[in-house]
């Protein structure tokens, strides 16, 4: 029987049951004790290495509490929605606070991936050159030793100078139809920057990946890093993942794996209601372990600033996204409630 007996000196949290004393303090288990016994100090860090805010407005809009870092989430996205801009920003709020970051490029070289912050006039030239910011690049194996040569030679004086700096921050991933060969070169990144309970991954995106390798072995890629990546270090991965042609959802890789994946965000396009033009709209469809608001903002990219947002009302949709209430509040599992109300069983 609980008897609220406070918080517990070492982890910090409530104490659901009668406390375990010892030298003047409060525990909620001997394992607690014994803990603080060894180390001499309290975990001062128990709120941050559960949950953080993404520092993203269309984001933090649906988390009033923000996130858990154990997530692997998957950023679903029609063409045009600029899914690279909230890449960019993620791993950018990232490292404001501090946290070092993996970005694993599938798409572009390491200097196009540092274009994208240049362009968001957010300069990562600081963060390269201290290691805080680290590349695996999957990218220019398409390239062999004379073909790099001449994109290199190819470039002006500016992209040289990016893919210089770029370099010493990089890993090169020889073969990426190797995921293998990818896991581990992902796991040295996170290895040599101690990544745990600390830092963001980001992989753009799971859609080139899966064109490289075969079926069974992009859906192990995904199950094996989020339980290594995610589970075992307690470090949230951002993987992207375009819509085909026509914005249509379809069930093939890596979009038939919602149901491994903790979190997902979706974006698209929708007209305004004058058909004058397209509005780009974020929501966070679900996300395990969190309350979450699944309401469309409407938004835009602006440099210096990222992510600004805007009240956008849900309009009536022919694909049958949801069932339910889709601005109705998500339980702490990510899910929709969809309880029916007196009135609505009445109605029927």
């Amino acid at each position: 029987m609980s008897d609220d007996s406070g918080e517990c000196a070492f982890c910090r949290m409530a104490i659901p049951e009668s406390p375990v004393e010892h030298g003047g303090n409060q525990f909620c288990s001997t394992a607690c004790r014994n803990r603080l016994a060894e180390t001499g100090t309290p975990f001062v860090a128990a709120d941050s290495h559960r949950r953080i805010q993404p520092g993203v407005s269309g984001l933090d809009a649906s988390l009033p509490n923000g996130f858990p870092r154990n997530a692997f989430v998957l950023v679903a996205s029609e063409a045009g929605t600029r899914d690279r801009a909230l890449g960019a920003e993620l791993v950018w709020r990232a490292l404001k606070r501090g946290e070092p970051v993996v970005f694993t490029s599938f798409q572009e070289p390491p200097s196009a991936v540092v274009q994208q912050f240049i362009a968001m006039e957010w300069n990562v030239l600081p963060y390269l050159e201290s290691g805080q910011l680290h590349i695996v690049d999957c990218f220019t194996y398409r390239l062999d030793g004379q073909g790099r040569d001449r994109l290199f030679d190819r470039m002006g004086e500016w992209n040289r100078y990016l893919s210089t700096v770029a370099q010493a921050a990089t890993t090169t991933v020889r073969d990426p139809t190797d995921i293998r060969e990818i896991e581990n070169k992902l796991d040295n990144a996170l290895e040599g920057r101690e990544m745990v309970d600390d830092g963001l991954v980001v992989i753009d995106s799971l859609t080139e990946m899966g064109t490289l390798t075969q079926p069974v072995q992009a859906y192990d890629f995904v199950k094996d890093v989020r339980a290594d990546v995610c589970k075992g270090r307690f470090v949230p991965i951002f993987a992207g993942a375009a819509f085909g042609g026509g914005g249509g959802r379809g069930d093939s890789f890596p979009h038939d794996l919602t149901y491994v994946m903790d979190g997902l965000i979706e974006l698209k396009l929708d007209e305004e209601p004058s058909g004058d033009r397209l509005v780009k709209q974020v929501r966070i469809r679900k996300l395990n372990g969190a309350a979450v608001d699944p309401e469309w903002h409407g938004y835009d990219f602006e440099p210096g600033t990222g992510m600004v947002t805007q009240k956008w009302p849900r309009q009536a949709s022919d694909e049958g996204e949801t069932a339910g209430d889709p601005d109705e509040p998500a339980d702490e599992d990510g899910e929709e409630s969809g309880e029916e109300t007196a009135d609505d069983a009445a109605a029927e």
